[in-house]
């Protein structure tokens, strides 16, 4: 087996795990994304979006498991590490990578939306920086894709409902 073999199915791995803390988002009514943070093959940090619960705007999967990690590792400086996340960064999480000088990021599903990873920007590779992050895209991307895409369409089905019921009373 390849070096290039043994990574892929590491990325895979951790991409699972990061699909888990998913779940844990969704169970909270938050959008389904979680991140796990890796050095050396050890979890340093995880989270999962609570922006909703936490009332906090900034508290994506990304920086919750950032601020775990810089807690665990007693720095703010997240050197040969990778970040594992199920949705590709916002504006917002890809400076905090840059600031965290994370080594390297693996998302699933790409965010034509706001994504800056390179969907729409790309913030972690622009030479202008004091830091460059590497980029994997697309590891279990329809999985990851599918539970973001199931979550907002059962969300929509209960607006549309809500709205049914009102109309009918």
């Amino acid at each position: 087996m390849t070096e290039l073999n043994t990574q892929e199915q590491q990325d895979i791995s951790w991409m699972d795990y990061a699909l888990n803390l998913a779940d844990k988002a969704e169970q909270q009514g938050e959008i389904p994304v979680g991140a796990v943070l890796v050095v050396n093959n050890k979890v340093v940090g995880e989270g999962w979006n609570q922006s909703i619960s936490l009332h906090d705007p900034s508290a994506h999967a990304e920086m919750q498991a950032i601020r775990q990690a810089g807690q665990n590792l007693q720095n703010y400086r997240m050197l040969d590490a990778t970040l594992y996340v199920t949705l590709e960064p916002c504006p917002m999480c890809a400076g905090l990578l840059v600031h965290s000088r994370i080594t390297r990021l693996v998302f699933g599903a790409a965010d034509y939306k706001t994504g800056a990873a390179g969907s729409i920007m790309n913030l972690l590779t622009n030479e202008q920086l004091n830091h460059q992050v590497e980029i994997v895209g697309g590891v279990e991307e329809q999985r990851c894709g599918e539970k973001i895409s199931a979550f907002f369409r059962h969300r929509r089905a209960q607006k549309k409902a809500i709205k049914l019921s009102s109309y009918q009373q």
